[in-house]
C-alpha cells in the first residue's frame, strides 16, 4: 500500500476460515472436506458423533440412532485413516471439537499422521479438551472431574513436549452461552476454568517451572458471539486485558507473547429461528463483526453456522454461502488494513471496565468456593446457568426481547431457500448398520494379542498415575476401539452423572403462572394426586437447555418433576415413568435420532400396558419425522419455533386431564 499512515498499514493475514463438519461416515466427511479447502477454507473443524465423543462404539446399546447423526464416527485407527485421506496433516490446522475422549482422538490423529510420515513438531491445531463447561452445558462428560482434569493435563504436558505448535486445550465458553451464560458468566467460568487447568498443570509435576510460561502459551479459547454485537466487542477486549492479568500476576509470566488470548470462534447458533431462517444470514453476519472488527481482540479462527441448523443438518451449499461471508469480509473490505478501531471510544472503554469488573467479582466468589471444580460439584455454575436461561426464555415470551420472525414482525411470505425433499441434509439409515459391519470387520482382523496388551498397558497407566498419551497412541496402532478405550478408562476412573442445575421446590418469584397453576391444582385434584411430569432424555444427547427449561417451568407450574438429566435408555426412561406413576412423559432429542428412540420408548409403553401415559417430544424435527411420531402415537411434537413455554404447559396438563381417573 503507497501512503502508509500511522491508523493504516498493509493488509493483514486473514483469520484461519473453517466450516464445523463432520457426518454420515469417515468417507463421506474426507469428500466434504476436501470440497470445502477447494473453496478457500483453510482449517478443519472436525464433528464427531456422540458416540465417539462420550466413549463407545457404534454397536453399543446407547449408540442406537446416534451414529453419524451429529458428527463422523470414528470407531478406530481405521476410520481416522480414511476420515484424513489425500489430505497431508503436516501442513493442515486441524481443530477436533472433542473433550471426554479428547486423549484417544488426539491418539488417533497422531497415528494417522504417523502412518502419513508427518514430523509431529509441525502438526497444527487443537482439541477443545474443556470438560468444566460439558458438565454444565453440553453433556458429553464421561468421567468424574478430578480423572477428567488428569486427562487434560496429560495432554497438555505431552503435546508441549512433542507436539509444540499444537493447542491442547481449548477452553470453550461457547457453549456456555449456548445454555443461557451472561457475558459476565461467560468471562468468569470460562477463566475460572483456565485456571483449574493450568492449576491441575502445575500441581501434577510434568512441567518444569522454567517452562511453565511455554505451556500457558499454547492454552487456547473457543468462544461465541451473540447479535448485541457491541457488547461482545467489549467481551471480547475484556478477555484479552483479564487473561493477560491472570497470566502476569497468578503464573508470573514475563512474555507478554505467552500472555495473548488466543481464541477461535462460532458465532452464535442459540439466536437461530426455525421461523423465518432466512434472517439467519443477517445475525450470523453481524456476529462474525463482533470476533473480528477490534484488531486487539480478534479471533485466530472462525467458523460459522449455516442459515438453516436450526432445521437440520447444512448442506455444502450452505456451508459455502457461510465461508463466503468470511471470505468477503476479509478480502473485499478494508477491514484488514487499519489498527484498532476502538483504541480511545469512552464508550466501548466504559462497557468494557464493566464487564471486566463484574467478573472479577465472579471469579472471587468461585475462588472462594474452591475453584471451577467445587463449583462443578456444588451446582453452583450450572444452577446459575439454568437460572440465567429462564431468566432469558421469559424476556423472549414476554417480548421484552425481539426476535424477528419469533415474536415480532412475524408476517413472512414463503421462501424459496427451505423447500423440497433436500432442503437439508439428511443421514441416510444404512450409516448405522454399515458402521457396525465396518466395526466388526475391523475387529476380526487385526491382532488380539497385541490389542490386549495395549489395553493392559493402558489400564496400567491409567491406575499408576503416569501419562497416558504414548500408551493410548500405541492402543490406536494396535487397533484399538473407541469403545475399548472408554471401558477401560472408566474401569479405573469411574462414571459421573453432573448436577441437573434443576431444583425441586419452585421459584416464589415466578409472575404470570396463576392460571397454570390453577390448572395443575384441578387436574391434580382429579387424578388423586400431584400431577407428575417426567422429562427424559433418551440416548447420548447431551444438549440439555430445552429439558432444563421444560422441567423448570413445569416445576414452577406446580407439578411434580422427574428429571434426572441426560444419557438415559429408553428402558430406564419407561421404568422411570412406571415405577414413578408419571401421568406424562416429555422426550427431549435434538441430536436427530428421536425416531428410533422414541418408536423404542413407545414399543416399551406398549408392552407394559401402559399406552395411556400420553408422551410428547421436542427437539430439531421436521415435518416429515413428526408425521412418524404421530403415527407412532406421541400426543405432541414441539420444535424450536414453540418458543411458549406456557402454552406448551397447558397442553401437558389437558393431556394429563384427559386421563383424570385417580391411579393411586
Amino acid at each position: 500500500m503507497s501512503n502508509k499512515k500511522p491508523f493504516q498499514h498493509d493488509r493483514d493475514r486473514p483469520w484461519i476460515f473453517r466450516t464445523y463438519a463432520g457426518h454420515s461416515t469417515a468417507a463421506a466427511s474426507n469428500a466434504l472436506y476436501r470440497d470445502n479447502l477447494s473453496k478457500g477454507q483453510t482449517g478443519l473443524s472436525v464433528a464427531f458423533d456422540l458416540p465417539t465423543q462420550t466413549g463407545y462404539d457404534s454397536d453399543h446399546v446407547l449408540a442406537r440412532g446416534e451414529v453419524g447423526k451429529v458428527g463422523v464416527p470414528i470407531s478406530h485407527l481405521g476410520d481416522m485413516r480414511q476420515l484424513f485421506d489425500k489430505i497431508p496433516l503436516e501442513q493442515m490446522n486441524t481443530s477436533m471439537t472433542i473433550n471426554a475422549t479428547a486423549a484417544w482422538l488426539l491418539a488417533l490423529y497422531i497415528a494417522a499422521a504417523d502412518e502419513q510420515g508427518a514430523d509431529r513438531a509441525k502438526l497444527t491445531g487443537t482439541v477443545q479438551n474443556d470438560i468444566i463447561k460439558e458438565y454444565l452445558s453440553r453433556g458429553t462428560y464421561v468421567f468424574p472431574p478430578n480423572p477428567s482434569l488428569r486427562l487434560i493435563t496429560d495432554i497438555i504436558s505431552y503435546t508441549y513436549r512433542e507436539l509444540p505448535k499444537w493447542n491442547p486445550t481449548n477452553v470453550c465458553s461457547y457453549h456456555l452461552q449456548e445454555a443461557g451464560a451472561t457475558p459476565v458468566q461467560e468471562l468468569a467460568f470460562a477463566l475460572a476454568t483456565a485456571i483449574a487447568v493450568l492449576d491441575g498443570v502445575k500441581a501434577s509435576g510434568q512441567v518444569p517451572d522454567a517452562e511453565f510460561a511455554t505451556v500457558v502459551g499454547r492454552i487456547s479459547f473457543f468462544v461465541n458471539a451473540g447479535v448485541r454485537f457491541v457488547t461482545e466487542i467489549a467481551k471480547m477486549r475484556a478477555f484479552v486485558d483479564l487473561w493477560d492479568e491472570i497470566c502476569l500476576t497468578r503464573y508470573g509470566v514475563e512474555d507478554a507473547k505467552m500472555r495473548r488470548f488466543r481464541y477461535g470462534v462460532q458465532v452464535n447458533s442459540l439466536g437461530l429461528t426455525e421461523q423465518q431462517p432466512e434472517n439467519n444470514v443477517y445475525r450470523i453476519l453481524i456476529e462474525m463483526l463482533a470476533v473480528t472488527l477490534s484488531k486487539d481482540a480478534r479471533a485466530r479462527a472462525v467458523q460459522l453456522p449455516a442459515w438453516n441448523e436450526a432445521l437440520g443438518l447444512p448442506r455444502p451449499w450452505d456451508q459455502q454461502w457461510s465461508l463466503r461471508a468470511q471470505q468477503i469480509l476479509a478480502f473485499e473490505t478494508d477491514l484488514l488494513e487499519y489498527e484498532d478501531l476502538f483504541t480511545g471510544s469512552h464508550v466501548m472503554q466504559a462497557k468494557v471496565d464493566e464487564l471486566k469488573t463484574q467478573a472479577r467479582e465472579e471469579l472471587a466468589q468461585i475462588e472462594k468456593m474452591g475453584g471451577a471444580v467445587a463449583a462443578i460439584e456444588t451446582a453452583y455454575m450450572k444452577e446459575a446457568l439454568v437460572m440465567s436461561n429462564a431468566a432469558r426464555f421469559a424476556r423472549i415470551e414476554t417480548g421484552e426481547m425481539t426476535v424477528i420472525g419469533v415474536n415480532k414482525q412475524v408476517e413472512t411470505a414463503a421462501s424459496p431457500l427451505g423447500t423440497g425433499d433436500e432442503a437439508i441434509m439428511v443421514v441416510p439409515p444404512h450409516v448405522e448398520a454399515d458402521q457396525i459391519a465396518n466395526l466388526n470387520a475391523w475387529r476380526a482382523a487385526r491382532d488380539d494379542t497385541a490389542v490386549k496388551a495395549a489395553l493392559d498397558a493402558l489400564r496400567t497407566a491409567a491406575k499408576e498415575g503416569r501419562n497416558i498419551m504414548e500408551p493410548s497412541i500405541v492402543c490406536a496402532k494396535a487397533g484399538v476401539t473407541t469403545g475399548e478405550w472408554g471401558e477401560v478408562l472408566r474401569g479405573v476412573f469411574g462414571e459421573f452423572r453432573a448436577p441437573t442445575g434443576v431444583g425441586k421446590a419452585p421459584r416464589n418469584d415466578v409472575s404470570g403462572l396463576d392460571d397454570l397453576r390453577a390448572q395443575v391444582d384441578a387436574v391434580s385434584a382429579q387424578l388423586g394426586r400431584r400431577l407428575k411430569f417426567l422429562v427424559g432424555k433418551p440416548g447420548l444427547d447431551g444438549h440439555s437447555n430445552g429439558a432444563e427449561q421444560i422441567a423448570v417451568r413445569a416445576r414452577d407450574c406446580g407439578m411434580d418433576i422427574v428429571y434426572d438429566g441426560i444419557r438415559l435408555t429408553p428402558e430406564q426412561i419407561v421404568a422411570d415413568a412406571i415405577d414413578g406413576k408419571v401421568h406424562v412423559i416429555g422426550l427431549s432429542i435434538l441430536s436427530g435420532s428421536h425416531v428410533p428412540l422414541v418408536e423404542d420408548v413407545m414399543a416399551r409403553l406398549k408392552a407394559a400396558g401402559r399406552l395411556d401415559v400420553p408422551v410428547v417430544v421436542g427437539g430439531i424435527i421436521p415435518p416429515e419425522d413428526e408425521a412418524s411420531l404421530k403415527a407412532a402415537g406421541v400426543s405432541g411434537v414441539y420444535t424450536p419455533k414453540d418458543f411458549d413455554l406456557n402454552k406448551i404447559m397447558g397442553e401437558i396438563v389437558g393431556l394429563a386431564g384427559e386421563n383424570a381417573t385417580p391411579k393411586g
